[in-house]
């Protein structure tokens, strides 16, 4: 079986008509033939002509879907230079290689709920005057508060490990973003917190937390469908 080094992989780049190889543990794949690796790119992230251990190791599906294609040959392995991680860090993701990816996915969900939730509660109770509507809006918001920074924190953890802290369009707006709900989140928490909800009716101040509630929603949805056009980019089928 034909032997490869790193340079003659990366000539196998499924780009200008090319074949599309990629490695893994040693062994070298033709990919040529998938749709999903048409123009030598699967999920607008991961590009043919390269070794892809670490990924698939965190991929989302095993490394079983390899059997669909031919091996072509063997990849030689060479010591490259280590990432720049911290050693504790790259050991930690070298035994356990899902963190690269799962972290931040798994923690996303509890802002996205917890910030789209304050503003429906809310008006839930101005429909029904039920206050433990009321009472859940801002419990929510505060959990909101809470979720949103490990929710950041994993996130920017997934952009340094995986795409090296590249400046890529749709994290710059998530960022953006993200600091703009905490902002939004905070203001609104502390008006509720300073101001029972009796004082806000009197005080002319309910519309203003309503706005702020609400504005939560558009916000976390900005940030949601970004990060999902990492995950699952459009135009993938």
């Amino acid at each position: 079986m034909k032997e490869f080094d790193p340079e003659t992989v990366a000539r196998f780049d499924g780009k200008e008509g090319r074949p599309a190889y990629i490695a893994h543990r040693g062994r070298v794949f033709d990919v040529s033939g998938s749709r999903l690796w048409r123009a030598g790119l699967h999920m607008n992230r991961h590009a043919a002509g390269r070794d892809l251990t670490a990924d698939m190791e965190a991929a989302p599906h095993g490394v079983e879907v390899l059997d669909r294609y031919p091996q072509v040959g063997t990849l030689q392995m060479r010591k490259e230079a280590a990432v720049d991680l911290p050693g504790p860090l790259a050991a930690m993701l070298k035994r356990f290689p899902f963190l690269r990816r799962h972290p931040h996915p798994m923690t996303v969900h509890f802002p996205i709920a917890f910030t789209v939730s304050p503003g429906l509660f809310y008006l839930l109770y101005l429909l029904t005057g039920v206050r433990g509507f009321e009472t859940t809006s801002f419990f929510c918001l505060g959990a909101g508060i809470v979720f949103t920074v490990p929710g950041a924190l994993t996130g920017f953890l997934t952009w340094w490990i995986n795409y090296q802290a590249r400046p890529l369009r749709a994290v710059r707006i998530k960022m953006i973003f993200s600091t703009l709900l905490l902002s939004v989140s905070l203001c609104a928490f502390l008006l509720r917190l300073l101001f029972p909800v009796e004082v806000l009716s009197v005080a002319g101040m309910e519309m203003l937390y309503v706005l702020l509630l609400l504005a939560l929603i558009p916000i976390v949805s900005v940030v949601g469908w970004f990060g999902a056009t990492l995950t699952f980019p459009i135009g993938e089928e």
